[in-house]
């Protein structure tokens, strides 16, 4: 049975939104017309997912989830850290399984479904990652985040598992897609990724190498599921195509306007 808890990582400031993130968090920034998170609110929802825990750090205070509820755990050292770091702020949440979100990223209710019906079926399987096979629509004229900056997958050869992840890991002839950002962990996966994190944190510290990180501390998630990977820990795919789309610059928050909109109310 999968878990009904989210945990959506906020606490960055997202410095490349500019003025936008100057008086509230990223995750708060409007696009058509809704905070990024009531976007990822209303997917999760819809899917039956209403535990949601927000790692907070910048301006965390002006977090507001609507009519959600939401419970918060703070990450004191926001600026230092990176996703990865984060994550573990909220450690006591993580046991039972969870969904896993960014917080710039906005997906429609479906593509929420898609990965919670699989994680209802997915019995024994540790990890899975939303990967976008669409991923190169979103990058045509995106020039202030490039395709060098996508967390592009590779896959095997029946692309049943992801072998490799993250920005500049897979070259962009061999992607299978992107993963955007949401994933969901199985109680199993979630006993890996912290058998990993307290490895690292055992043989080197935070201030140590991890990864394609310089240290553990900015480290990002596809870090730890390279890890995993190698390991042999199974992270299967769960492909879409388009229906989601990361808010990063002023030029993708203008870009998904009017996408976002389509979506409805």
């Amino acid at each position: 049975m999968s878990s009904s808890k989210a945990i959506i990582v906020a606490a960055g400031r997202g410095r490349r939104l500019g003025p936008e993130t100057e008086d509230i968090p990223k995750c708060m920034v409007r696009v058509a017309g809704q905070p990024i998170l009531h976007w990822q609110l209303r997917a999760f929802a819809a899917a039956g997912i209403s535990d949601i825990v927000v790692v907070r750090g910048y301006l965390g205070d002006r977090i507001r989830g609507g009519r959600a509820a939401l419970r918060f755990v703070d990450n004191p050292d926001w600026v230092h850290n990176n996703i990865l770091a984060s994550l573990f702020c909220a450690a006591d949440h993580l046991p039972d399984g969870f969904f896993f979100s960014y917080c710039d990223i906005v997906y429609t209710p479906e593509v929420v479904a898609r990965l919670a019906a699989r994680a209802r079926t997915a019995d024994g399987t540790p990890v899975l990652l939303v990967i976008d096979r669409r991923w190169a629509d979103a990058y045509q004229g995106r020039t202030l985040h490039p395709v060098s900056e996508a967390e592009l997958t590779l896959t095997d050869g029946q692309g049943l598992r992801v072998v490799r992840v993250g920005k500049g890991a897979v070259a962009r002839e061999k992607a299978a897609g992107e993963f955007i950002g949401l994933a969901y962990f199985s109680a199993a996966g979630v006993a890996a990724l912290r058998a990993v994190w307290d490895g690292a944190l055992a043989t080197g510290g935070l201030e140590a190498p991890f990864g394609r990180a310089p240290t553990l501390r900015q480290a990002y998630l596809t870090d730890a599921l390279n890890a995993l990977a190698d390991q042999g820990i199974r992270l299967e795919p769960v492909f879409i195509d388009g229906h989601w789309r990361e808010i990063d610059t002023p030029q993708d928050l203008a870009a998904a306007q009017a996408i976002v909109a389509g979506w409805g109310e």
